[in-house]
């Protein structure tokens, strides 16, 4: 989990707030209606929590010291 502590623009803290999104956006809640009950109001920080790609699986395949086969 890559997402920012903070909002880019505002400085608004959103961190806390990512695991919760993602865990009902993946059981099919819609996004709009998650943000506004998390509290999440602002343009900007709406934007860093649905922008948010997360690469940390696909960049733990390149660690040092393993190989591909």
């Amino acid at each position: 989990m890559m997402i920012p502590v903070r909002c880019f623009t505002c400085g608004k803290a959103i961190g806390d707030k990512w695991e919760e999104f993602v865990r009902r956006t993946r059981q099919g809640e819609e996004p709009k209606r998650v943000l506004d009950e998390l509290g999440v109001t602002r343009y900007c920080c709406r934007r860093m929590l649905l922008t948010q790609v997360d690469l940390l699986e696909d960049i733990m395949i390149f660690t040092p010291g393993q190989e591909e086969s």
